[in-house]
């Protein structure tokens, strides 16, 4: 067990990553009744959803870079209160434009200041293997706990006194953070002198926002999603081109190339994509069918998802035992073995049975694969670089993860909004399956022997 010492920066950090999953996952169950409220559709509560899991995506490796120069701790505390503004805007929205306003967007950006500090500090903080898997296997147990319970959370807050009171819950949570943030100490000092790459930093966000808005297109135009797609690669490619341009000049870019060396730390970083993208979009695909199809209110959706967040909290609770015992590539593989075949459970069971209950043994075996080896991917790509690049690494780590659940969420949510059945549900889920079976595949060419550094 961690020392008093160590559950004192724990607990706020945990807490800050609890809440953030939290925000990307409880509206799932507030469909309905925000589009009720706000006299908007699904698609708008979807587009909502999406933008706050893109802008964070977008500005997660400006946000981790960002670290170096204003130091950690600040940065922590910077997001925290821009995320408290957004969210306690949200809750008074009387549009959906204030709502993507307050919460996609001021809690998205606070998210990107306060995420990347979690996981550089922990990093810093604890040095050893065993420590570090026990300090990771905390904060990503609270992440996948606030994911997997959001929805339930969530739906009790809404049915019991409204959806804006989801938000006001979240602002609370940000103060307690506040105030237990006071014992995070700060490993590194800030390097006012440090650069910044603007210009990078508006290329990579450009790019990302491009591709994810290309696949929300999906439904309406195949040729505007084409064209925001290609657009997206374009500028993508444009900011590789830039950064090497830094380089060469001796310039600090936003993203050094370095960061793409490591054989191990590229192959954890395709697997923590893929394991968010399986995770927000079973979230949002389950909860949207549980709502619109089978016509169950926010408390009956957010309970359903309790056996995923039993399976993911008892997993990951036991990411130290498990780092001991098992190399981190076969805990990853392990992971999307058991998420691939909930799936298969999943369709199997509600396809035929009209019992709530028949979503259960799916989302427990997708909770228990997705804490198994959410921890090992982080601990593979953070452990495998120093000190001086834990800025940069966080940073794109982070957004890679992000970015996998706006794919989840926007891929998922095309699918279902094209046609909401039982056959879109099975087409997503099916889609959701085989993104699996890719990590799987990513997960077992991981360096069978690989070491990651204590």
């Amino acid at each position: 067990m961690p020392s008093v010492a160590g559950r004192r920066v724990l607990a706020p950090l945990a807490l800050a990553q609890f809440i953030c999953s939290f925000a990307g996952s409880n509206m799932n169950v507030m469909i309905n009744d925000i589009s009720q409220d706000l006299d908007t559709t699904v698609q708008g509560v979807q587009v909502a959803i999406t933008t706050f899991l893109l802008v964070m995506a977008a500005l997660m490796i400006p946000g981790g870079k960002a670290t170096d120069r204003f130091g950690r701790k600040r940065c922590f505390l910077a997001g925290l209160a821009i995320y408290g503004v957004g969210a306690l805007l949200s809750a008074a929205a009387p549009g959906l434009g204030v709502l993507i306003l307050g919460n996609s967007i001021l809690e998205g950006v606070g998210t990107a200041l306060l995420i990347p500090p979690v996981y550089i500090l922990t990093t810093l903080l604890f040095h050893d293997l065993a420590a570090r898997a026990r300090a990771f296997g905390m904060i990503m147990a609270a992440g996948g706990v606030g994911a997997a319970a959001g929805p339930l959370i969530g739906g009790l807050i809404t049915s019991g006194i409204g959806w804006r009171a989801a938000f006001v819950f979240q602002a609370l949570v940000i103060g307690v953070i506040l105030l237990l943030s006071r014992s995070i100490p700060d490993p590194l000092p800030p390097d006012p002198t440090r650069s910044f790459d603007v210009r990078g930093a508006v290329l990579s966000a450009a790019g990302l926002v491009l591709v994810v808005m290309g696949i929300l297109a999906a439904d309406n135009n195949l040729w505007l999603m084409a064209a925001l797609i290609a657009a997206g690669v374009l500028v993508l490619l444009w900011f590789l081109h830039w950064v090497r341009t830094q380089e060469r000049s001796g310039r600090e870019p936003l993203l050094s190339t370095a960061l793409f060396h490591d054989r191990a730390s590229n192959l954890g970083l395709v697997t923590q994509n893929l394991q968010w993208l399986v995770l927000m979009g079973t979230s949002f695909t389950v909860a949207t069918f549980l709502q619109v199809v089978r016509g169950y209110d926010a408390v009956q959706t957010g309970v359903i998802f309790t056996a995923a967040t039993l399976g993911v909290l008892s997993s990951s609770l036991a990411a130290e035992r498990l780092a001991k015992r098992r190399p981190q590539r076969t805990l990853i593989m392990a992971g999307f073995v058991l998420c691939v075949a909930g799936v298969g459970v999943l369709l199997a069971l509600v396809a035929g049975s009209p019992s709530p209950w028949a979503f259960a043994p799916g989302l427990l075996m997708i909770g228990l694969g997705l804490g198994v080896m959410l921890t090992p991917s982080v601990n593979v790509v953070q452990s495998a670089f120093p000190e001086e690049r834990q800025g940069e690494i966080s940073g794109l780590s982070r957004s890679v993860s992000n970015l996998g659940s706006s794919f989840g969420t926007a891929i998922a949510g095309t699918i279902l909004v094209s046609g909401l059945n039982d056959h879109a549900y099975a087409t997503a889920m099916a889609v959701l399956a085989a993104a699996g079976l890719i990590g799987l595949v990513i997960a077992a060419l991981l360096p069978r022997s690989a070491q990651t550094r204590a």
